[in-house]
């Protein structure tokens, strides 16, 4: 099952520091050997915590293989790691809204009853080689509240939900790809592009995924406090290097939705056939570590307007919810 520690992290990448006290953290765990889909799918149901015990889709799309670029580590990453990795594959023609490429899991992790005000994750990805980046795709990033919502088109109302994923765009142009409240007009921000119909697109190519090789990924939520100060804040670093550093933003309106959530999506889309690729592609996964800690954002900001808000009335336990999702109601 899960390690989980108690730290404080202090630093992030060589040039920048990052002020969030971790209080959990845990690194998910991988098999020892290499396994087919059908041995695969019992490992992560086995030792992933995973919501109702299963693979909730596309669990024929994953398997975990040897190393494919054993060779090329991320850039700035002091370590390579070695041992199996998590691949996923996306069959020719496939898209978010076709139920065919990627999969979907949920995992349960912190049960300590403590809400999170900041999170972390951070995992490294490879793309194959001469992969097909087509028009865009989603990568893992965090969410707030509920398993369901803000995705696919169903906007964040600041009391239900909210994620904050990464996106990789044409040619690996990378960005922060978010369904939060667009209050206080964030989408006039710079480097902040909205779409009326889906989500809120922050950072486009402020960095650029490579092909053939390991890319570290790195993303940090502050959650706005208090909860009617548009204040939050998002951060991402690239190879351990800061890419993107988004203020001024609102993730909730009330007090009871925390950054309870682990999200990892994976597909091609985009929500029709333009964005599927024409041949079969694979991504590859490995080093997911995730902290959760109390402290929320300290920056300041302006009031929300026409913002309700409320207080938390309960917290409950706290779940991570993994979600490498190709399909459904997780879209977009």
């Amino acid at each position: 099952m899960f390690t989980t520690l108690a730290l404080f992290v202090s630093t992030i990448a060589a040039q920048s520091v990052v002020p969030i006290v971790a209080t959990t953290s845990t690194i998910i765990p991988y098999p020892s050997a290499t396994l087919i889909s059908s041995d695969a799918q019992t490992f992560i149901q086995s030792n992933w915590g995973l919501s109702k015990g299963k693979i909730q889709n596309g669990a024929s799309n994953v398997d975990f293989v040897a190393d494919p670029f054993p060779n090329n580590p991320a850039p700035r990453v002091s370590s390579n790691t070695s041992g199996p990795v998590l691949r996923v594959t996306y069959p020719a023609g496939s898209f978010s809204n076709n139920n065919l490429g990627g999969t979907q899991l949920y995992s349960l992790w912190n049960s300590s009853g403590n809400p999170f005000e900041s999170m972390m994750i951070s995992y490294e990805v490879a793309f194959g080689v001469n992969f097909d980046w087509v028009k865009g795709g989603k990568l893992p990033g965090l969410r707030g509240g509920a398993p369901n919502g803000c995705s696919g088109g169903n906007q964040a109302d600041g009391v239900s939900c909210f994620s904050t994923r990464t996106m990789w765009r044409t040619n690996g142009a990378g960005e922060i790809y978010a369904y939060v409240p667009r209050d206080n007009n964030i989408c006039g921000a710079s480097g902040v592009q909205c779409n009326d119909e889906f989500g809120a697109s922050i950072g486009r190519g402020d960095f650029t995924f490579v092909s053939g090789q390991w890319n570290k990924v790195t993303m940090v939520i502050w959650l706005n406090s208090p909860v009617d100060t548009a204040n939050g804040r998002a951060q991402m670093y690239y190879n351990d290097i800061l890419a993107i550093d988004q203020s001024n933003m609102v993730f909730r309106t009330s007090d009871n939705l925390t950054a309870n959530g682990l999200y990892l999506s994976t597909f091609f889309g985009g929500g029709d056939s333009s964005w599927a690729p024409q041949t079969d592609q694979q991504t590859y996964f490995r080093n997911f570590e995730l902290f959760g800690g109390p402290n929320p954002s300290n920056l300041t900001g302006a009031k929300i307007q026409n913002a309700a808000v409320s207080a938390r009335s309960s917290t409950g336990s706290v779940w991570l919810y993994l979600a490498f999702a190709a399909v459904g109601a997780l879209v977009l």
